[in-house]
């Protein structure tokens, strides 16, 4: 268990560094978010992206029925679902926001952010993007208070707040599985395991795989995935919501350390559509 650890701590700082892991490490396989990733243009000239079969919104999730999205950490509710907040909240949705870490470790021996003044930036930085987004008002919000990089170790916990705060009609969306971050994977699992015992429908959002991935990656179960379309409105709200993330796209000036989104990811990320997969409950 300890080399386990281990392993879980270094992953997780290089996942914030950008540095590179080995291949098949044991917590996220193969599935490594290193370098540059896959460029935006090469996903967007995918076709099969272009195929996916579209979500209407108000048939997939009828109003007024409740959405609980899971952010690993405050910002990846906006960069994986910062279009499909919008169109919840114009469908007339309830809206659970549950942060399950507030993501205090994203830099390691920082003078500009320690994990103190990141437990409060954080947050703060996320319900900016949700004011940008125009929907403050209407999305309810939780914090689970694990721990950033160890939410693999605290799944027993993880799911005992679970059982505490999911209605029996809950729509439930959550990190892809095998996202490639260990909180992002974790969070996934646990979440949609729960969902399968309480027969809940669950969408899993697609966010660093596009980092690691590639057009027709076998390693994404694109027979379930869905697409959900952004207006030009929805995009230019979902990136400039991006934005309020000052702690995580700006250089660390007390190490030197590049943006933890840097300008490909954002670029990435801001897509005219969100990719969710999604398989049938019962």
């Amino acid at each position: 268990m300890a080399t386990i650890t281990s392993d879980m701590a270094i992953v997780s700082h290089m996942i914030h560094q950008h540095q590179a892991a080995e291949p098949n490490h044991p917590i996220v396989g193969d599935r490594v978010i290193e370098g540059e990733g896959t460029s935006q243009q090469l996903w967007q000239n995918w076709q099969g992206l272009h195929d996916l079969p579209r979500v209407k919104i108000s048939d997939s999730f009828p109003s007024p029925q409740r959405v609980c999205i899971f952010a690993p950490h405050p910002d990846d509710e906006i960069l994986g679902c910062g279009g499909l907040l919008q169109q919840l909240v114009a469908n007339g949705n309830a809206i659970l926001l549950v942060y399950v870490t507030n993501g205090t470790q994203s830099h390691p021996n920082s003078q500009v952010y320690p994990p103190q003044k990141l437990n409060i930036i954080r947050p703060q930085e996320s319900f900016a993007a949700l004011e940008v987004l125009n929907i403050a008002q209407q999305v309810t919000t939780v914090a689970l208070d694990l721990t950033d990089g160890e939410v693999f170790f605290q799944q027993d916990q993880f799911k005992e707040k679970l059982t505490a705060i999911i209605r029996p009609d809950d729509i439930l969306v959550t990190p892809f599985i095998h996202d490639g971050h260990p909180d992002h994977e974790a969070t996934g699992q646990v979440v949609a395991a729960f969902a399968k015992q309480q027969q809940l429908a669950c969408y899993q959002v697609l966010i660093w795989a596009w980092h690691w991935a590639k057009p027709a990656d076998s390693r994404i179960p694109w027979h379930c995935a869905l697409s959900v379309d952004l207006t030009a409105e929805q995009l230019q709200r979902k990136t400039q919501a991006i934005n309020c993330f000052k702690s995580q796209i700006s250089i660390d000036d007390s190490t030197g350390n590049l943006p933890i989104l840097s300008a490909q990811t954002i670029a990435r990320i801001s897509q005219p559509w969100e990719v969710y997969l999604y398989e049938s409950p019962v």
